[in-house]
């Protein structure tokens, strides 16, 4: 039988045959055009994604700048760290591989599986750090068993460095991991995941001159992501130098005065503002952030009931209590409402309609001029003038000097206080002002409050002649190159509108504090260097039951201590502002850290001179 006749037989058989020859001949066809379209069409592209696979761009983090004091002494730097990395993309068998490294990094599987799931959001192609600033010993152990560790390496990469551990850091502040919200920004183009960024003090107020310029390298990898050589680098360009105001050892000074106990001391100068020390109590180690603080580590910072995170020197807004009177008898004596022989008999309290206002002394000062008000701390004597002042006078007192509102401090963050006056109340409450609500702001107490920064503003104002500087902790910032990029002049905020024989008045009453008989300020005095200065004790609840001892009042509930004071009293060179929460007096808790700060800034050995008795008082 022909073929003819079998096709003619057999009518499907043939059907089928032509259709699986066209099949055949279009999947061949397709074949071709595919590989026609990888050949000549995609040749760029699928050589590019090639070289993908084969080169690796690793980005090199640049050294972040450097801090020094104002005489040239390192603060913060940058030291070298080795971090093991993953590239996701090489990694086969994930289980396998985070077994091992547990091994090798000494470490729970547990924790390798969170940085594995936290190194999601890279590119896969991108490495991560599962490990960080790991010792020497174990970039040996990884390296020797590369073999087993496909799309692991090891990095070099800078890590920040403090040499004095908790000194300053609520003024440095800490560097953490950039946010997907912050990368979101204009501010931070440019920046990848995982970049380290300055989270809060001056790490996060210059980011964009402290960060550098951030290199590369070029490597050629294997299959399995182990890196056969280095094709090209570039070197990154570190971050700007920052000179600071700053005195290194009177920060010290300030730091360890405070040791035990929560506040904040501040030292500026009084013709510049220049800060010289600013110390929060109790403080950190920025060290844990910039390797990567954990979980436990974070909760113990939070749950600290002394709040250490907190910059108090800044961000603390406290009653001023009695340093607030260096505000009131100003502006009493420039409304002429008072006058250095106004005199008041103190029998330990004045009635005011039907309420009580009472003199910290409970039997009272007995005839009491304006010397004598300061010197002590009479409440009385505040109390009459603030019926004649008013409010308004007061307020517009306290805010030329400083208090009330932001000063525009070059650190992140800075409250402003509050200063009422009438219409403050007004559109506050909806209420009118009262009499009785003068007598509590005349002594710093009621609805006012200040930072310990402004404090020490208000306090350099009155030394210097009643110029207000703005504070600042910058001096200058300096280029890779050594060229000076920046410097930070004084600048003048405003004069407060009082005559020399007013200030000299109070100047006067405020030396009179610490070094006469009676006075409330004795603990912080020297005997080579004059201190004038003003003790302050402000309520944290008010005591129903009468007067209570402090030790007899639970810690959280004890009066908060303030002492503001200059030195030299006759010519003044630095303010200091201290404030030590639950402290009870001023005299007693705070006076002796200024005294500590003064010490070291004259270099005085306080150990040879004890200071005398304090007062107990406000």
């Amino acid at each position: 039988m022909s073929l003819n006749t079998g096709w003619a037989e057999h009518p499907g058989l043939r059907r089928r045959f032509l259709l699986l020859s066209l099949a055949t001949i279009g999947i061949f066809l397709l074949l071709l055009l595919r590989l026609w379209y990888l050949q000549v069409i995609g040749t760029e592209r699928y050589r590019a994604l090639s070289e993908r696979n084969r080169i690796r761009d690793i980005p090199i983090t640049a050294p972040r700048g450097s801090l020094y004091d104002r005489d040239g002494e390192l603060l913060v730097d940058t030291r070298a760290s080795f971090s093991v990395v993953v590239i996701r993309q090489a990694v086969e068998n994930k289980g396998l591989l985070l077994g091992r490294l547990a091994g090798y990094l000494g470490v729970p599987l547990t924790s390798l599986e969170q940085r594995w799931e936290e190194g999601r959001k890279f590119p896969s192609y991108q490495p991560f750090a599962i490990a960080e600033d790991v010792s020497r010993d174990i970039v040996e152990r990884v390296q020797e068993n590369s073999v087993d560790l496909p799309g692991v390496m090891v990095e070099a990469r800078p890590l920040r460095y403090y040499p004095y551990q908790e000194l300053g850091a609520h003024l440095f502040g800490y560097i953490g991991e950039i946010t997907e919200e912050d990368l979101r920004q204009e501010r931070f183009a440019g920046y990848r995941p995982g970049d380290s960024v300055g989270k809060s003090g001056l790490e996060k107020a210059m980011e964009s001159e402290l960060r550098g310029q951030e290199g590369e390298r070029l490597i050629e990898v294997d299959v399995r992501g182990k890196e056969l050589r280095s094709l090209k680098t570039l070197e990154p360009q570190p971050g700007n130098r920052v000179y600071l105001t700053l005195q290194r050892g009177l920060q010290q000074a300030a730091e360890e005065a405070l040791i035990g106990q929560a506040g904040a001391a501040v030292a500026i100068d009084v013709n510049t503002g220049d800060v010289l020390a600013m110390a929060s109590s109790p403080a950190f180690n920025p060290a844990v952030f910039a390797r990567g603080i954990s979980a436990k580590e974070w909760v113990s910072l939070l749950d600290d009931p002394r709040h250490p995170l907190q910059d108090k020197a800044l961000k603390g807004q406290y009653p001023p209590g009695s340093t607030f009177k260096i505000v009131t008898v100003l502006a009493a004596l420039r409304a002429g409402v008072a006058g250095p022989a106004t005199s008041v008999n103190c029998s330990g309290s004045l009635q005011l309609g039907n309420r009580e206002f009472r003199c910290w002394k409970k039997d009272g000062h007995g005839y009491t001029d304006l010397h004598k008000a300061l010197r002590e701390s009479c409440d009385v004597w505040f109390y009459q003038v603030a019926l004649s002042l008013g409010i308004d006078r007061i307020a517009a007192m306290a805010r030329e000097l400083g208090l009330g509102r932001s000063l525009g401090f070059e650190l992140p963050g800075e409250k402003s206080g509050l200063i009422p006056d009438r219409d403050w109340k007004l559109q506050r409450y909806g209420t009118r002002w009262y009499d009785g609500e003068s007598l509590n702001t005349a002594i710093g107490q009621g609805y006012v409050t200040v930072t310990p920064l402004q404090l020490a503003v208000m306090t350099a104002a009155v030394a210097n002649g009643g110029k207000v500087f703005r504070p600042h902790i910058v001096k200058q910032v300096v280029g890779l190159d050594g060229a000076v990029l920046r410097t930070t002049s004084p600048e003048l905020l405003n004069t407060v509108q009082v005559s020399a024989a007013d200030l000299a008045v109070v100047r006067s009453g405020l030396e009179a504090v610490v070094n006469e008989p009676g006075g409330t300020g004795a603990s912080s005095r020297l005997n080579s260097v004059r201190v004038a200065g003003k003790t302050g004790t402000s309520q944290v609840v008010r005591m129903k039951e009468g007067r209570v001892k402090s030790q007899d009042v639970a810690y959280l509930l004890r009066d908060h201590a303030l002492f503001v004071a200059y030195a030299p009293a006759s010519a003044p060179r630095i303010a200091v502002a201290v404030v030590v929460e639950h402290g009870s007096h001023g005299g007693s808790s705070a006076g002796p850290v200024a005294r500590a700060i003064f010490a070291n800034y004259f270099g005085i050995d306080t150990a040879a001179v004890p200071p005398p008795p304090d007062v107990v008082g406000d």
